[in-house]
């Protein structure tokens, strides 16, 4: 990871000098994580402090140690969720708190959303505090901790590209600022295009004889997917598939290994339910996104990689070309997905491909939503705010 700021996150790490709490929205490929970790090595430079990073998964909260880690040497490190992690871990609030307290240096604690409050049981003190992909920090059983550290920690701060607003009393949205504070920054993706830093999206609506639900075989999504591979050549892409069901029956019911054989592709997907599966053989999750990073930056290497949700949000995925949908999504999800293939590649990316193939009502909806995210972000200049309404 470079040390250098790109001028919209040293915009970003100014407003978080200027303010002790608020929102920063950047678009995905924007790097906000570097913008977090630029000010915890400014926190460092004097007294011993605890800062804490909240991400919201496992998988993610393991990204963001490596990175953070990468150019902070001068921290302790603890992991507070129930994942595997070579630091010193603990969901306990009591070794929690023991950690903190008899550490002396600098403290660093990577944690889940899932995980918070068992830190805020801990009873200790944080001085500042960082929620990546903060838009999941609404949900009912994180709130209380969140609310919680906002109020309480020195300095607290939500990152995201994808916020979510509430317009009901009933549940809280990001336009409470008693919790998420005023957006202190706000950087806007035609910025990011116009000075090279991110591509633009290209969307490709595929139409074809839309089926009752009971005609839609598995050879027919097959045949989906390779045809969109056959019309864009595209080396490296990501499928959002309807569930763990769809990934198996393309895997196990198609032709869809053969086609992609004959076509030089390899295969790999990753679900809650299979694990990690890359051309046939169960592998370890680290071992999955190891291979999946190498692929991504080599050239030669030619893959369709499936998932239904882990990699839609957070996990930095290099060298995809294109995504195609073939499931619906809501706002936040489907700019998060965008997301993964519009980080400048090789030379001759130009765009990032954003495929969805029309052969179903489901399809019609979610074509209508990704233009609508793509029109939002890429030509308006907004963040895909969704919005709760009931």
């Amino acid at each position: 990871m470079s040390m250098n700021l790109r001028p919209h996150q040293q915009i970003g790490l100014d407003a978080l000098a200027k303010y002790n709490k608020g929102q920063v929205i950047v678009p995905t490929g924007g790097g906000k994580t570097l913008i977090a970790i630029k000010d915890a090595m400014r926190r460092f430079e004097s007294d011993f402090k605890t800062i804490v990073v909240v991400a919201p998964r496992i998988l993610l909260a393991q990204q963001l140690s490596s990175e953070f880690l990468e150019l902070i040497d001068n921290t302790k490190v603890m992991h507070v969720h129930s994942g595997e992690t070579h630091h010193y871990s603990s969901t306990n609030s009591h070794e929690i708190r023991v950690w903190n307290n008899n550490t002396i240096g600098n403290r660093m604690i990577f944690t889940t959303y899932h995980s918070l409050h068992k830190i805020m049981e801990a009873d200790i003190v944080i001085d500042t505090i960082y929620f990546d992909e903060a838009h999941n920090a609404i949900q009912k059983n994180f709130i209380e901790a969140v609310e919680y550290f906002s109020m309480y920690s020195q300095r607290a701060y939500f990152f995201t590209a994808t916020p979510k607003h509430s317009l009901t009393p009933m549940k809280i949205g990001m336009n409470d600022v008693d919790i998420f504070g005023q957006v202190i920054c706000n950087v806007p993706a035609p910025k990011l295009v116009k000075e090279g830093y991110i591509l633009p999206p290209k969307v490709k609506v595929y139409n074809s004889e839309i089926r009752h639900k009971d005609e839609i075989t598995f050879d027919v999504e097959c045949n989906q997917i390779i045809d969109n591979i056959d019309d864009h050549k595209t080396k490296k892409i990501l499928v959002c598939a309807k569930a763990t069901k769809q990934i198996t029956g393309l895997v196990s019911y198609s032709k869809f290994i053969d086609e992609l054989s004959w076509r030089g592709y390899e295969y790999m997907y990753i679900t809650a339910k299979t694990g990690a599966v890359i051309n046939g053989e169960k592998v370890t999750r680290d071992e999955f996104f190891n291979v999946l990073s190498a692929y991504g930056q080599d050239d030669n290497k030619k893959f369709v990689v499936l998932h239904h949700s882990i990699l839609a949000e957070g996990i930095n995925v290099k060298g995809l070309e294109a995504v195609l949908f073939l499931r619906s999504m809501d706002y936040v999800g489907i700019s998060q997905t965008i997301g993964r293939v519009i980080r400048k590649g090789n030379k001759d990316k130009v765009y990032g491909l954003v495929c969805v193939p029309v052969y179903s009502k489901v399809g019609i909806s979610t074509a209508r939503k990704v233009q609508a995210v793509v029109d939002t972000i890429f030509n308006k200049g907004e963040p895909a705010i969704s919005t709760i309404t009931r």
